[in-house]
């Protein structure tokens, strides 16, 4: 879970785009000898622009290619080992994906410092529907993709869904490490093909949510976490139906609050804003989501 992405790097850096889409299954050798033979014939063509004026490969299988090259890792529109939902792991040069990196920047400005006390940020909103699972598992996909060793931990005990877009097993999650009930190990899973991804999932949903968040165990957990991981993005309940927001943001510090500009009212928003200060939580940032 802690391996180091420094030799992973330095292997892909060594590798040409016609191994690499050679070893995608995009060419065979056969057709990268077409590729280089044309290459002979017209000096200065790249390899990549090469096998698309031959036919052979799309752009798409180029951007992957560079992609692998550069560590930069996202899922090919074959993968189904996750929801689509999870926009940034299939389409990271997308327009809405370019808006998370804008909004990842200014995290990493306004909150991200690398002090234990501002690794982790918990994603908050007044009612359901309103996007704080959406944001939470793309957000945490960008950040992953940045080289950070991040963690996506599903604090939401009442209707939990990072399992459900990851597609992970839930019977072991953030719910058993705090009854005690199975250790980081199995509750912690890597993400196949997302470099530096890892998922924590709910965990069974148990009968006493708001007493396992008060107990010592939650500080004491996420203070493990934070020794193991860069970054973590934390999926919260919604705030107006439970006081679970409040009692996770009270020990991860940080918050963004999502929004939807056609649902959420002003009063439950404004509200929850003032009972996130009152716990000792920074309102790092707000998120209209028009979705």
């Amino acid at each position: 879970m802690n391996a180091d992405a420094a030799p992973y790097a330095s292997l892909n850096n060594s590798r040409s785009i016609g191994a690499i889409l050679i070893d995608n299954g995009c060419l065979d050798p056969q057709q990268a000898e077409q590729v280089i033979r044309l290459q002979d014939q017209q000096p200065g063509l790249r390899f990549g622009d090469a096998a698309i004026q031959l036919g052979l490969v799309t752009d798409q299988d180029i951007q992957k290619a560079l992609s692998s090259q550069f560590v930069y890792p996202y899922l090919s529109a074959k993968d189904s080992h996750i929801s689509r939902e999870v926009v940034a792991a299939y389409e990271p040069f997308s327009g809405f994906v370019e808006q998370l990196r804008v909004l990842r920047s200014q995290l990493l400005l306004r909150w991200f410092d690398g002090s234990d006390e501002r690794k982790a940020l918990a994603i908050v909103g007044a009612d359901s529907g309103e996007g704080r699972s959406f944001l939470a598992a793309n957000l945490a996909v960008v950040f992953s993709q940045l080289g950070e060793r991040t963690l996506l931990l599903d604090a939401d005990l009442r209707n939990p869904r990072q399992h459900q877009l990851f597609k992970l097993s839930n019977r072991a999650g953030f719910s058993s490490v705090l009854a005690g009930r199975a250790n980081l190990s199995e509750a912690i899973f890597r993400i196949p093909g997302l470099l530096g991804l890892s998922v924590m999932g709910s965990g069974a949903v148990p009968p006493n949510p708001q007493e396992l968040l008060c107990r010592p165990t939650y500080a004491r957990l996420m203070a493990e976490l934070q020794n193991q991981f860069d970054i973590i993005i934390v999926d919260t309940p919604a705030g107006s139906d439970y006081s679970d927001a409040q009692a996770i943001s009270s020990v991860v510090k940080g918050a963004v609050v999502v929004s939807n500009k056609d649902q959420t009212e002003a009063g439950r928003l404004q509200e929850l804003a003032q009972r996130m200060r009152d716990s000792g939580t920074n309102l790092v940032g707000s998120l209209l989501n028009k979705v």
